[in-house]
């Protein structure tokens, strides 16, 4: 989930490599789009990484069955619509005429099938939907139903789901591919095709406007919902991973849009009459501190209850995205602000008046005795750098016996799956973030997860944690599912998995020229240059 740091090393190369290639001097015009991402893609199957990367690529080139607008609201997509009968007990979905994928083939139920059930073994939402599903079935080229064990009103939701892993439609014959395994031929049935000859790794990649693609012919294009329209004939992901070098091709014209804006860059691309800079991630993204709930001191739930009250959400923020209060929000509970379980219920030991000789003393009380604390730190990632060196400094001021260790990113990846002492090579604690969507609800936080080694990395075990988790699956409606994710935030804040920092939004800055831009992700239908 985490960006791949923007490294400085013959940061020119690429872009001299991307420009001048013939098929970037042709495609100049106001037809094309040059797009700088946050880097490069390099895995390329929509379920075989969590990379936001990965997923702003799928975007172009698959499809869902169901999509989400700006508010939330789950809307048909690739469906038609669906029937649920039997008490909710079975959903028959129903897709729209007329999809095909950019081999020509028709979109078939069947297709649907194979991929929902090779998502369904990865992704964490898909895996609640298939443990109820007793059965899914083509019914015949247009239709697949789910037969459940017990009623599950989220089906639509997880098929709506817009962030890693997107349950995105493929060929049945490559989504019967082993969800352990990446597809090794990239087609889909969305709006763009990915042109595999004109792939240059680490430099360049090319997508192309799919004349056979069937945006819905109804509703306003919102985030994921409504018409996916192509207006622009050829789209150019050019990889610069030096910023200033970036910022330098976007002012000079040549690059349309540079994804993501370093904080200390803002002011000069502001000053700049033909560039427009504003927030992409609608959702935003979710700072955290994560425990090692194996190891001492954070095994013990006291101790990480007593460092909430040292926590101040600002001072993370600030220092992600400086002096820029429209970029952040504070007193943050473990749901992504501006979604709907977001609350404030039992949020008073994160955002009450802070008192770190209290904190110091509640440590104490709670039997903290001087054990070393390891912090694993990501040296070459700017944004959990920043986070680090504040909690870094925080654990001292609390008295914490801090072992600060700065790694490069591959080796905090490598270190943090280690369930080893810390003498042994283990760990105490790490800051990171993820995106907003995934932190909206508990079908994919993984921080909130109770389940113990079963769990992502930290491996808390909190048995109510997970009561909860079940109970909001199973819910009927949103009131319900409202006030048990107001109850999980209670509990979050008793067992104390792990401790929300934040909510953060990078800039995003594009030429003036170009319009119909849509929040929530780096999505290229509707956009228009002129």
């Amino acid at each position: 989930m985490t960006s791949i740091p923007r490294r400085p090393l013959l940061a020119a190369a690429p872009l001299v490599a991307a420009l001048s290639a013939p098929a970037m001097v042709a495609a100049q015009g106001a037809r094309s789009l040059r797009f700088v991402p946050q880097a490069d893609v390099t895995v390329l199957d929509p379920l075989w990484s969590t990379a936001y990367v990965s997923r702003n690529h799928a975007y172009l080139v698959y499809d869902t069955l169901y999509g989400l607008d700006a508010e939330y609201n789950i809307q048909p997509q690739m469906a038609e619509g669906h029937v649920v009968e039997d008490g909710g007990l079975t959903w028959t979905i129903t897709l729209r005429p007329g999809l095909r994928f950019h081999d020509g083939e028709p979109v078939r139920a069947a297709d649907a099938v194979a991929s929902l059930r090779r998502w369904g073994a990865r992704d964490a939402f898909g895996q609640a939907l298939f443990a109820v599903t007793a059965e899914l079935t083509a019914l015949d080229d247009r239709r697949l139903r789910f037969r459940l064990r017990k009623p599950f009103a989220l089906v639509s939701a997880a098929l709506a789901k817009p962030s890693v892993t997107v349950p995105f439609i493929m060929p049945e014959r490559l989504a019967r591919t082993d969800a352990a395994t990446q597809v090794t031929e990239i087609v889909g049935s969305g709006p763009y095709r990915w042109i595999a000859g004109e792939r240059v790794a680490g430099s360049r990649a090319v997508y192309q406007k799919f004349d056979g693609y069937v945006p819905r012919p109804e509703g306003t294009p919102s985030f994921t919902a409504g018409p996916k329209i192509a207006n622009i004939e050829r789209v150019e992901w050019v990889v610069i991973p030096d910023a200033a070098t970036a910022s330098a091709a976007l002012q000079a014209g040549e690059v349309d849009w540079w994804e993501q804006v370093v904080t200390d860059l803002l002011p000069t691309l502001r000053r700049n009459r033909n560039i427009e800079v504003t927030t992409l991630e609608s959702a935003g993204f979710m700072g955290m501190l994560r425990f090692n709930h194996l190891q001492p001191p954070f095994d013990n739930p006291a101790i990480r209850r007593a460092i909430l009250g040292a926590i101040n959400q600002a001072d993370f923020m600030q220092a992600i995205v400086g002096n820029n209060p429209e970029l952040w929000r504070g007193n943050v509970g473990v749901f992504t602000p501006g979604t709907p379980l977001a609350s404030d219920e039992g949020l008073a030991p994160l955002t009450g008046p802070r008192d770190l000789e209290k904190v110091r003393r509640d440590l104490a009380a709670a039997g903290y005795s001087g054990q070393r604390v390891a912090l694993i730190v990501p040296s070459d990632l700017p944004f959990l750098r920043a986070m680090s060196e504040v909690g870094a400094d925080l654990f001292r001021r609390i008295g914490l016996n801090l072992d600060y260790q700065a790694l490069d990113w591959g080796t905090v990846l490598q270190r943090r799956i280690s369930r080893e002492p810390v003498e042994r090579g283990g760990w105490s604690a790490f800051f990171t973030f993820a995106g907003g969507f995934d932190f909206s609800s508990p079908a994919g936080h993984l921080g909130l997860r109770g389940n113990g080694t079963n769990g992502w990395i930290g491996w808390p075990d909190s048995p109510e944690l997970e009561r909860l988790r079940d109970a909001w699956f199973d819910a009927q409606d949103v009131p319900t599912l409202q006030a048990i994710a107001r109850q999980i935030q209670v509990r979050a804040m008793v067992d104390v998995p792990m401790i929300p920092l934040g909510q953060y939004f990078l800039a995003t800055a594009h030429r003036r020229n170009l319009s119909g831009m849509l929040t929530g992700a780096p999505l290229f239908w509707n956009l228009r240059k002129g």
